[in-house]
Formats: C-alpha cells, sequence, structure tokens
C-alpha cells in the first residue's frame, strides 16, 4: 500500500482506498485489501477494464474476423470486465515514477490473452499524480489520472479496450448522498435498453438540463446512464490524452461545505446515484445501503466495440496505444 499526502491506493485493482479533503475521506472503501476481495460487489475504487461498462449480449460480434464470447456476469450482458475484471486483479507497484516532470505512483498489470473472454495480451499502466493547489486562498486536493495500454502479445492483431475509475463518492460523510448538490455539463445521454444498452439515439436526460444544478434526494433522481460530452462518435481516437480536458461534473454538499469536479478526456461518462449499493457491516464500519455514493466514470460509448460507426473508439490494434485522462479536485469552504 502507497499512501502520500490525500490519496491511499492498493496494488489490488490500482483501486483509490482514500481520498481526503481536509481530513474526510470522501471515496467508499474498505480499511484491508482482504475486505475488498470479499466485499467489494459495488466496484468501489477500482480500475475497470478490459471494457467498462456492459457488452450486449456478452459478446464481442466482430474482432480479429471473429466473435467472442465474454462472462455474462450482468445478465445478459457483461460488466465491467467480467466477474474478474482488472478491478480484481493483483498490479505490479505501487513505484515511485516521474510522469511529465511530476512526482506520480504507478502501477501496471498484465492482462493474459483469453482473460475472461478478451483476445490478445495486454500490457496497462496506470500513473497517478498527487498535487495540492492553492486557488482562490482555498486548498484544493488534486488527483491526475492516466491511462495507457499496449497490444503486446502476437495471439492477435487487435483487442478491445475500455477503461475507467469507479470510485464512490460521499461528500455528506453520513449513510446517505441526499442534499447533494449536482451540476452536469451536458443533458445529452445514450437512451437504453431494459438491460441498460443503448438503443442509439442521443437525447437529453430527462429533468436534467446542462451546467444547470439539481439536488439529489433520498431515492430520486435515481440515475445510472451514460452522459455523452463529444457526440461525434465515429471520430474519436483510440487514445484520447490529446484531447481537451472537459470538466464533466461538479459536486457540493452546503452541510459538509465540500466541493468535488470530475473531469476527463473521455466522449461520455456514467453518472451512477448509487442505487444498487449494499454492503454489510465491516469491521466497525457501517454497513453501505443504497444512495451511500455515487460515480462518475469517464469513459467511451457503452457497447461501442459492437457499432461498426462507434468500433474504432474501443479498437486496439497492434503497435497503437490506449490512452486517456481523468482528473478529481476536491476541497472544502
Amino acid at each position: 500500500m502507497a499512501s502520500a499526502k490525500a490519496f491511499t491506493f492498493l496494488p489490488l485493482g490500482a483501486i483509490i482506498q482514500e481520498f481526503k479533503v481536509n481530513g474526510k475521506n470522501i471515496v467508499q472503501g474498505f480499511p484491508t485489501a482482504e475486505l475488498y476481495k470479499q466485499y467489494n460487489s459495488p466496484y468501489f475504487g477500482e480500475t475497470i477494464g478490459r471494457i467498462a461498462n456492459r457488452v450486449a449480449n456478452a459478446k464481442i460480434d466482430d474482432l480479429n474476423g471473429k466473435s467472442y464470447p465474454l462472462v455474462a456476469n450482468n445478465a445478459p450482458n457483461s460488466l465491467h470486465g467480467g466477474l474478474n475484471g482488472w478491478g480484481k486483479r493483483e498490479f505490479e507497484g505501487p513505484s515511485s515514477v516521474e510522469r511529465n516532470g511530476k512526482d506520480a505512483t504507478f502501477f501496471k498489470y498484465v492482462s493474459k490473452d483469453g482473460e475472461e473472454g478478451y483476445p490478445g495480451t495486454v500490457e496497462f499502466r496506470v500513473w497517478y499524480v498527487q498535487e495540492t493547489q492553492e486557488i482562490d486562498d482555498t486548498k484544493q486536493e488534486v488527483l491526475h489520472i492516466e491511462y495507457e495500454a499496449e497490444l503486446v502479445g502476437d495471439e492477435v492483431q487487435e483487442t478491445a479496450i475500455n477503461v475507467t475509475n469507479h470510485s464512490y463518492f460521499n461528500l455528506t460523510g453520513g449513510p446517505s448522498i441526499a442534499g447533494t448538490e449536482v451540476t452536469l455539463s451536458t443533458s445529452k445521454y445514450l437512451v437504453v435498453d431494459e438491460s441498460l444498452i443503448p438503443k442509439g439515439p442521443i437525447e437529453d436526460f430527462p429533468g436534467v438540463k446542462a451546467n444547470t444544478e439539481f439536488t439529489l434526494g433520498e431515492q430520486e433522481p435515481d440515475i445510472d446512464h451514460c452522459f455523452v460530452v463529444n457526440t461525434d462518435a465515429k471520430n474519436i481516437p483510440i487514445d484520447t490524452r490529446s484531447q481537451p480536458l472537459n470538466k464533466l461534473a461538479s459536486f457540493y454538499h452546503p452541510e459538509s461545505k465540500i466541493h468535488l469536479e470530475v473531469s476527463s478526456t473521455e466522449p461520455t461518462f456514467q453518472f451512477y446515484t448509487g442505487k444498487h449499493i449494499d454492503v454489510p457491516v465491516v469491521e466497525g464500519i457501517a454497513a453501505r445501503k443504497s444512495r451511500s455514493g455515487f460515480c462518475v466514470e469517464p469513459a467511451r460509448y457503452v457497447n461501442a466495440i459492437n457499432v461498426p460507426e462507434q468500433k474504432s473508439q474501443m479498437l486496439l490494434k497492434k503497435g497503437e496505444k490506449y490512452g486517456c485522462k481523468i482528473v478529481y479536485r476536491g476541497w472544502q469552504v
């Protein structure tokens, strides 16, 4: 385990275990790796891969001229890389390195050909860069996340990848996210079927206006949908690190006075208000139930690998690099 400044990470899943704002941890988690292994069905803090979110019918229809069956762990679909996706795997690290002139915490994972049904051996890298910034006389804790992957084996010429971080945030310090004020940068979302697979249209999400604040209640709004920042689905590169870093969402709780901003180079983000969280009392930590945390998961279009005009954004070919950036920023006033 590596700890520095406001953030703590685990080799298991390169998990973000702690994100402290003025000494208050605003992410859901557990005190030990063993407890994550036993109880982390919600994916608290995990690095999600090979494909974050859902793959329709647990199958990649056309890759390397064939189809690949995946693990159907969210029937009928595959969710978050399968039963033992990257968030459940032990990464190499942490190691202290320099990245773009700054001190970074580095993790690496080699995903073997055939793991959870995915073709090709992939080397995946994570850099966490932690900063404390003074902005308008306020101390802000900032975490820069950079992901990179390459197809390093000779088994196939292409594979599919879509990675995100699955931290659950709670700014209240209590059992519920109720009262959290939310502002999303876009109201556009992928309309989905009953199993949460996009049907094609991009529409305005009911009750949400771009850059307009709304408040989370005890049960409503209940959201688990993919919001779209970049609607040009055909021209999203496999490596988005050269794209603009856009603020996706901002959050504030009037009682704790804690703010959170999430930015990314990715074209979409899943916003999930935590309806299905169900974690028992663990090691003296109170039970975590429905709406005890919310997620912002920057990523590619859901199921893009099976949609011909979107496929290129998840298609990693031999000799190329997949990449993206995510930034979390938290402060208290």
